[in-house]
């Protein structure tokens, strides 16, 4: 283990081990509310926390705050477990639910009534708000504070029972009304709620409010560091009068700035709403942030803990590129991916002294940065599909791809000199005619002539038909929700995040490619095959990320 801290919360633990504080322990937890999927910003979380207890041999919980049986759903769940497993955090057999406590938690809440520091209130939600004061001004006891806890218990007891209706009655710490924190003004603990919940059902009718459960888990599961973002800061005095009244465990809180990311917005509602207004194709759809989403684009888990290990822990508030994610795929991807040959715009090549019925297999290069990934053979014909814009009947300047009377090389096969352009009746362009060099193969030639223009190609013959998605930022404006011409979201939804490309002509070894595969397409950009829309023998592909990588250039500047 590295004797130098990565972070300051590293400097906190060792300092803490140094001392003996938790007797040696580090016992982290990851605690997702079942309301929604888990998003990039997540994983950082993920990342740091189980990270942290790899690093100082210690245990990381998963643990869900299902406090809410209104907005949670076993959907949510079963996704979070699914892409916490798949960034790699082993939760091992301590998987948990703040369910598993209500029980506990409940009797907790007795307890703190017959101590006389929580009574039920009467007032509507409304009223408690109007009574709760300002920042500037303190707030106004409840009529109900006064109340014998003898008479409190009973109330709490009979609103378990379920013996009144939603929002008629809440259990409130007894606090200080004029605290300049104002969630020490006699917070809420718990509300009724006759709602069914997703493990427990119609067993009961109370449920506890989130800030009363938070401290309460980490308390019951030992947590040592309980590690929050910065917005819990101001709970914590919260978190720590219900733990001292109890006289119970302590974790340490600890808090670190989120995850904020350009052209994108983290907020789950917000996303949820992009879900339920059908602009996106669900949670997993790849524009979206979601850690589905970005597996279903084709982006690694090992990417994704290099990102939030490059991005590091602060307390300090920041905004982090989204190039730099792109950044950290493509270093993976280049090493890993193989190369392909793809035509996503295709034009007829037809090499006329090319013998008619023949065809042949050219040995390509799997991936040039291994080569341990060997070749692959692929056919070549008389006709080909080329890109369109590889060719220009008039070409500008600098323009080193085909034009007529031009040389140039096809890749992994041969040179070629286009010789005439066939175009239809509206004058567009539907097919080239050329001769190729028959001692050109593998791109040289007896006489040692140069090209300055490489294509790559397909056979038409053997091309294998397919659908082609390019994917952009979701939000054309770097900060959605925030920048002053985009203060809604929805206000700035970029209308080319998606472009579908039909009829597409890929090299027919594709036709295999499971859901999940990477490749690189030569010149595109690295792709995915669609998990939703692929089928056997028809993948559809998702461009995962371009090969132009701005945020390694700009470093280059720096």
């Amino acid at each position: 283990m590295s004797e130098t801290p990565n972070n300051f919360i590293e400097e906190i633990i060792r300092e803490d081990n140094r001392t003996g504080r938790w007797g040696g322990r580090v016992h982290t937890r990851f605690p997702p509310e079942p309301n929604g999927y888990l998003h990039i910003g997540h994983a950082k979380s993920i990342c740091l926390n189980h990270g942290l207890a790899q690093k100082f041999g210690g245990k990381f919980n998963l643990r869900f705050d299902d406090t809410n049986p209104e907005k949670e759903e076993h959907e949510y769940v079963t996704s979070i477990v699914e892409d916490v497993r798949w960034l790699g955090a082993d939760w091992e057999d301590r998987l948990f639910f703040a369910s598993d406590y209500f029980e506990r938690m409940y009797e907790l809440a007795e307890q703190l009534v017959n101590a006389g520091k929580a009574y039920v209130d009467d007032q509507t939600d409304e009223q408690i708000k109007e009574t709760r004061g300002t920042v500037k001004t303190p707030g106004t006891d409840s009529p109900c504070r006064g109340r014998a806890p003898a008479e409190n218990l009973d109330l709490l007891r009979r609103m378990r029972a379920g013996e009144f209706p939603d929002g008629s009655k809440v259990l409130r710490a007894k606090i200080d009304m004029a605290s300049p924190n104002m969630l020490l003004r006699d917070p809420l603990i718990y509300r009724i709620r006759h709602a069914e919940h997703h493990r427990t059902g119609d067993q009961w009718c109370l449920y506890p409010m989130y800030d009363w459960a938070h401290g309460l888990e980490d308390s019951i599961e030992g947590i040592t560091h309980s590690i929050c973002t910065l917005e819990f800061e101001v709970h914590r005095p919260l978190y720590d009068w219900f733990l001292e009244q109890l006289d119970v465990y302590r974790p340490q809180q600890i808090e670190f700035a989120r995850l904020n990311l350009t052209h994108t917005v983290m907020s789950k509602r917000k996303l949820l709403k992009l879900v339920q207004d059908g602009l996106v194709d669900g949670w997993d759809d790849p524009r979206m942030p979601t850690i589905c989403g970005l597996r279903r684009r084709g982006y690694t888990a090992s990417a994704i803990r290099d990102f939030c290990d490059r991005i590091g822990v602060a307390r300090a508030a920041s905004t982090v590129e989204y190039a730099l994610l792109e950044h950290c795929l493509r270093e993976e991807l280049n090493l890993s991916a193989p190369r392909v040959m793809a035509v996503l715009d295709p034009l007829k090549l037809v090499i006329t002294n090319y013998p008619e019925g023949e065809e042949e297999l050219v040995d390509c290069l799997n991936n040039p940065e291994d080569p341990s990934a060997g070749e692959r053979e692929v056919p070549f014909s008389r006709e080909l599909w080329i890109e369109r814009d590889d060719f220009q009947e008039t070409p500008p300047p600098k323009f080193f791809r085909l034009a007529p009377g031009r040389e140039v090389r096809l890749k992994h096969a041969y040179y070629v000199v286009c010789d005439e352009v066939v175009k239809d009746e509206a004058g567009r362009i539907v097919e080239l005619r050329c001769t190729y060099d028959p001692q050109s193969r593998g791109g040289g030639t007896p006489d040692g002539r140069k090209v300055k223009g490489t294509l790559h190609w397909v056979s038409a013959p053997h091309a294998l038909d397919a659908e082609v998605r390019l994917y952009e930022q979701l939000f054309s404006d770097p900060f959605p929700g925030v920048s002053e011409g985009c203060a809604d979201p929805l206000d700035c939804l970029n209308p080319q995040s998606l472009t579908i490309l039909k009829g597409c002509k890929l090299e027919p070894g594709l036709a295999a490619a499971e859901p999940g595969h990477s490749c690189q397409f030569l010149r595109h950009g690295y792709f995915c095959a669609d998990a939703r829309h692929s089928r056997p023998g028809a993948p559809v592909f998702n461009r995962t990320v371009s090969l132009k990588d701005s945020w390694a250039k700009e470093q280059k500047k720096v």
